[in-house]
């Protein structure tokens, strides 16, 4: 049991010191080239107001080429100066990026961009997938871990097995609904301004790695968020995908279950029906086709064959006796 704990608490340790290492490097290869975008980004904003009575079109496509360039690499040139300053390669952000590519979630807002963070990016996400595997196949065990100890409570309560199974699989639904979907759903609602729906949204479309990339926390640059924001969901994150790949196991289990269930029923139904067709194919052969045993009557049980033995044999005695009921004095009269 102690040595279960202590490799628990390593792997969880060398994990997060896994993303914290990476989360500095990103820090240290990105956040120099995104300072300079933002500056190029806030120039480009400034000739464009001063000129933009006297631009041509051509003049005019670049810079909405150059725009919208600028927002996909995840630079809004809106505000005033200062705004340069925040960077999407900050500490918690970092750390939330590192903790994207290594759950393969990927939502594209925020990537690597200088040629040093892709190549750090490809060597992180090798060995930092397979770290992430066998960190949430621990948590997951610890999950299970705490649904065998509730099964077992309530067994020493008395409980049937039957009922156990289903009251704690209620309970692991339950839990991890609240815990990794509605609570946060309502956190993103006050936090990020989305409605409740959305939150549900994001809040799945997360955990299940999918990851459109259309709702990311934030990335909206008219909100003030708190330090280390992303930080915490990047945690959420890392947990609640343990829960969710529980959870696909389980319904995999059950559909796996339920098409056994179909398969067997579907087999005994055409065995049902093909004996039945074998019958009727019998009942309209012609009577010499028929094997002889398959005409003759049903034999009855022993007693009875025993009674009609008795039967049989005391008519015949009896048919002797008519036939020759004079025999006795013929005998006597042919003596004398």
């Amino acid at each position: 049991m102690c040595s279960g704990k202590l490799q628990t608490g390593l792997l969880v340790a060398g994990y997060f010191v896994y993303l914290l290492v990476g989360a500095a490097v990103f820090q240290a290869l990105e956040r120099t080239a995104e300072k300079q975008e933002k500056i190029a980004a806030a120039r480009m904003k400034e000739a464009f107001l001063q000129n933009f009575t006297h631009l041509t079109v051509t003049e005019m496509e670049q810079f909405m080429k150059n725009l919208t360039e600028a927002i996909q690499n995840g630079v809004y040139p809106v505000g005033n100066e200062s705004q340069i300053e925040d960077s999407n390669w900050d500490f918690s952000n970092s750390f939330f990026f590192a903790g994207t590519v290594v759950s393969t979630i990927g939502y594209g807002t925020l990537r690597p961009k200088t040629a040093g963070g892709q190549i750090f990016c490809v060597f992180f996400a090798l060995f930092g997938i397979p770290l992430n595997i066998v960190f949430l196949h621990r948590v997951g065990k610890m999950l299970s871990l705490l649904c065998k100890k509730l099964g077992k409570f309530l067994y020493e309560k008395g409980m049937r097995k039957k009922k156990i199974k289903f009251l704690t699989l209620l309970f692991f639904l339950a839990m991890g609904i609240l815990v990794f979907l509605c609570l946060p759903s309502l956190f993103f609602q006050i936090t990020e301004g989305w409605s409740y729906s959305e939150g549900i949204y994001f809040a799945f479309i997360t955990l299940s790695t999918i990851g459109f990339g259309d709702y990311v926390v934030g990335k909206q640059p008219d909100r003030n968020y708190f330090s280390y924001y992303r930080t915490l969901v990047a945690i959420w994150i890392l947990f609640g995908l343990a829960w969710i790949a529980l959870l696909f196991n389980l319904l995999t289990m059950v559909l796996e279950d339920t098409e056994k269930i179909i398969v067997k029923d579907l087999h005994q139904i055409g065995k049902v029906s093909k004996d039945n067709e074998a019958s009727q194919q019998r009942r309209c052969w012609p009577a010499q086709f028929i094997p002889e045993e398959e005409l003759l009557p049903p034999r009855a049980g022993g007693h009875a064959q025993k009674m009609v033995s008795l039967t049989a044999g005391s008519e015949h005695t009896e048919n002797e006796k008519n036939v020759f009921p004079y025999s006795k004095t013929i005998a006597i009269t042919y003596e004398n």
